[in-house]
């Protein structure tokens, strides 16, 4: 399977960007997706996942109400939609694939998933 993530760039405080993660070699039917963003001199933090199941999202606090989660299955791709960014949203993000997954409610924890994208760079700064 490959993992690929885009849509990174350089956006104003209080702006918006949309990543997207396209996995090929799979089918995306039982799995799960997870975010994560490490900044420089931090530790790699979960940002949400969402479970192929039943399509249901969940989220860090730091970034709930704010960042959201959806999937197409038909294009075997998963978005994260970013609002009211903050520069300290500011770090390289990750899509990780776990499959299969038969789950309904997943967690964003490093451990658990398989396979890696290679990162895309968000930037929050005016």
């Amino acid at each position: 399977a490959q993992v690929v993530e885009s849509g990174g760039g350089l956006v104003q405080p209080g702006g918006s960007l949309r990543l997207s993660c396209a996995v090929s070699g799979f089918t995306l039917d039982y799995y799960a997706i997870g975010w994560f963003r490490q900044a420089p001199g931090k530790v790699r933090e979960g940002v949400g996942c969402i479970s192929g199941r039943d399509g249901l999202a969940h989220y860090a606090d730091s970034v709930k109400g704010r960042f959201t989660i959806s999937g197409d299955n038909a294009k075997n791709t998963v978005y994260l939609q970013m609002e009211s960014l903050k520069a300290e949203d500011t770090a390289v993000y990750y899509c990780a694939l776990r499959y299969p997954w038969y789950g309904s409610s997943c967690t964003a924890e490093a451990h658990e998933y398989d396979y890696w994208g290679q990162g895309t760079q968000v930037t929050v700064s005016s």
